[in-house]
């Protein structure tokens, strides 16, 4: 009697932790967009205005400490920073290609980067926890664990398929 093999689902566990990275993406190059556009004395006083329109609270500081971080960068600290945001959107693209396609090398590129970012997100999480940063790191736990229990699985099954069944 052969194992029966349940075939993925359309749209399965892969295809919405691709989603995840692209979304990720989307938010990084937005990122990047307005790294460079930080930069225009213009855009910064449009955003101060914005800023006094909003009532006292917790968006109003949340737009001043950003405002506060990131119009004292130096222009060579801006293209570093939009450096590293470009890269980091390029790899969590070929993340999400590979596990859009559903390639074996996808789940390994993304055990290996997201498993390697939990570290730096539980520091960022001790610096100054929130709710945002419990999630995130969650989230990305979440996906590591899944993607490795789905990876020794697969190796577990295709051993049992080649392997004769010795009586």
């Amino acid at each position: 009697m052969t194992p029966v093999i349940l075939a993925e689902p359309r749209f399965g566990m892969l295809r919405a932790i691709a989603l995840y990275k692209f979304v990720k993406v989307i938010l990084l190059l937005a990122t990047a967009y307005e790294v460079v556009r930080l930069h225009d004395a213009s855009i910064l006083a449009q955003i101060y205005n914005w800023m006094a329109t909003l009532p006292s609270g917790l968006e109003r500081d949340v737009v001043r400490i950003a405002l506060a971080k990131f119009s004292g960068l130096t222009h060579a600290e801006l293209r570093f920073f939009r450096a590293v945001t470009l890269v980091y959107a390029t790899i969590f693209s070929v993340e999400g290609i590979g596990l859009w396609m559903r390639r074996r090398w996808g789940e390994w590129l993304t055990i290996i980067v997201t498993g390697s970012l939990i570290p730096l997100e539980i520091y960022e999480f001790f610096l100054g926890p929130n709710l945002s940063k419990t999630a995130l790191i969650v989230v990305n736990a979440a996906i590591v664990w899944y993607l490795v229990v789905r990876v020794l699985r697969e190796r577990r099954e295709a051993r049992a398929r080649v392997q004769p069944i010795v009586k």
